[in-house]
Formats: C-alpha cells, structure tokens, sequence
C-alpha cells in the first residue's frame, strides 16, 4: 500500500511593521499642538501678542526703541501662554479620549512623552523665533513713527538665554500636564501654585534664601537681559530641578504605570 504525501504549503507571513521613528512621532506632537481649536488659536493668540507689545512700545514716548528692548518686551506674553501650550500638549490625549489610541499605536508611553517633550522644546524655538520676527518689524519701523534711529545692538548671551528660559517655561507646563493629566486642574495650577509661591517667599524675609533659589521666576529674571552669572546658573538648576524636573518625573512614572482609560 502506498501511502500518499501531503504536499507542503509555505504559510505567508506578514512582513513586521516598523515602529515609528522619533522624527514622526515628533512630526506627529507638533501636529497635533494645532490640530484642536484650543491649541490653533493659541498659537495665532502667541504671534498677535507679541506684535502688540511691540505695537505699544514703539507708540510711548518714554520705552527705550531698540532691538533688544524690543525683543525683551516681547518674552512677557510668550513666556505667558507656551506653558499653556505645554500643558495642552499632554492633557489633550485625555480631554480628546485619544490616549489609548496613542498608546495603542506606540505601546511604548516613553517614546510618546520624549516626543512630546522635544514637540514642546520645538514650540519654545518657534515662539522665541516669533517674538524675533516682531521685535525686528517694530526696529524696522521705529525711524518711521518716531524720530530715532535703528538700533539693532543686542547680545548672543542675551538671544541664548532668552531662547532657554522660553523652553524652559513651556517644558514646565509639558511637567505639569503630565503630573495632572487635567487641562483646567494643570492650567490653574501652573498659575496659581508659583505665584503663590513667590508672594510667600517676597513677603517673608527669613525666606529670600528660598526665593533666591527656588523661585524660577526669580532665578530667570536675568535670563531676559542676557544677564545671567556664574551663580545664577546653579540657582537656576535648583528651581528647575524643582518646578520641572521633579513634576516630569511624577508624571512620567504615573503614565507609565496607570491604566490608560
């Protein structure tokens, strides 16, 4: 008897999909900063603010007029609402309900949140590089609407350090987002947690210690001038380790481990 052989069938496999690089999940982040309404007219509210401080400036008799003026006006407002932008970087994927979505697609959350910590470095740049462009239009027109000149004297210490508290500012509301995970809870906070914190360490003098090296809004002041010293940057890394570093590694721990709804 002879006994009949089955030919052999090859199982087709499905070739395994690539993760997605860093460059697009960072193409992805900065997309999705504009993606909602919140987040859009943000942006539009980011660039219309620094136009109109300068647009002021240029029109009082007795503010100085020149580019780096200018430049320093410009970093209130933008130091104001990047954070914002940071904090709806994050909590957006649980007001929109798209984390698990996210961290379905990418079940690696790390990767996620450095793409979302370099997106919010990228938006600092690009706000800084805002405030440049109005700052420059305003020293353009300053001999047409006034009768000074063009003064365009500005420093390389005072344009990188100007830059780093920028990232700085919308990294700590990145830190707080990932903390809270909330958009009113992390916005309110942000606001009112610091400021808080500098009336109480101003009014109390047995704590200038504190504010001299906890406060970030203290420790950053001379970042605007360019104007920050060999002690100033070891006072800046105590209030950052304490108003970034310290929430971002809470937060990154609590995503990391919770059970995403």
């Amino acid at each position: 008897m002879t006994a009949v052989t089955a030919p052999r069938t090859t199982l087709d496999r499905t070739p395994a999909i690539a993760a997605p690089s860093m460059q697009q999940l960072l193409r992805v982040e900065l997309r999705k900063s504009h993606d909602t309404r919140a987040g859009r007219w943000l942006l539009i509210t980011i660039g219309l603010a620094a136009l109109v401080v300068v647009g002021i400036s240029l029109f009082v008799d007795d503010v100085p007029k020149t580019f780096a003026d200018y430049f320093s006006f410009t970093q209130l407002p933008v130091g104001i609402l990047l954070p914002v932008l940071g904090i709806l970087l994050v909590t957006s994927e649980w007001s929109q309900r798209t984390a698990m979505t996210t961290f379905t697609l990418v079940p690696r959350r790390s990767r996620v949140l450095t793409a979302k910590l370099l997106a919010a470095s990228v938006l600092g740049v690009l706000g800084v590089v805002a405030a440049g462009v109005a700052s420059a239009l305003a020293t353009l027109l300053t001999p047409v609407v006034t009768d000074q000149g063009m003064d365009w004297s500005t420093s390389g210490a005072q344009l990188g350090q100007v830059l780093l508290v920028q990232v700085l500012f919308v990294l700590s509301g990145v830190a707080f987002g990932l903390l809270l995970l909330s958009s009113p809870l992390a916005i309110v906070t942000y606001f009112v947690l610091p400021t808080v914190f500098t009336i109480v360490v101003n009014l109390i003098s047995a704590l200038d210690w504190v504010r001299d090296w906890l406060d970030l809004g203290t420790t950053t002041t001379p970042m605007f001038d360019g104007a920050l010293d060999g002690q100033g940057w070891v006072q800046l890394a105590t209030s950052v380790a304490l108003w970034i570093v310290l929430p971002t590694t809470l937060g990154w721990l609590r995503i990391r481990r919770a059970e995403i709804a």
